[in-house]
């Protein structure tokens, strides 16, 4: 975060810069899993972003709430969120089939 404005930026394993995005929220909690970052903001949003270009897999859910904290569960079917005022948002992912 400088000056009011945050990034996010990507780097290979050896160091070499690899692209950056800048972003509208103050990121609070971050995850990475297999090919996706899901990011928690201080603003209420849940976004999810391909993790070798950066950009946005899904429009950001609004939670309404600030995020405090965020996990993904082993077979990668939900995502949990946990908010400010204590409560936890489970976020079924996939197709409506498969959630």
């Amino acid at each position: 975060s400088l000056q009011d404005k945050n990034a996010l930026h990507l780097y290979s394993v050896n160091g070499k810069y690899l692209c950056s995005e800048t972003l509208k929220e103050e990121i609070s909690d971050m995850c990475v899993t297999g090919e996706h970052i899901v990011m928690g903001s201080l603003q209420g949003f849940l976004s999810i972003r391909d993790l070798y270009s950066l950009n946005l897999i899904i429009s950001p859910l609004a939670m309404r709430l600030p995020i405090h904290c965020i996990s993904v569960t082993k077979e990668y079917s939900h995502i949990l969120v946990g908010l400010e005022d204590g409560k936890l948002i489970i976020v079924g992912v996939g197709k409506p089939a498969e959630v």
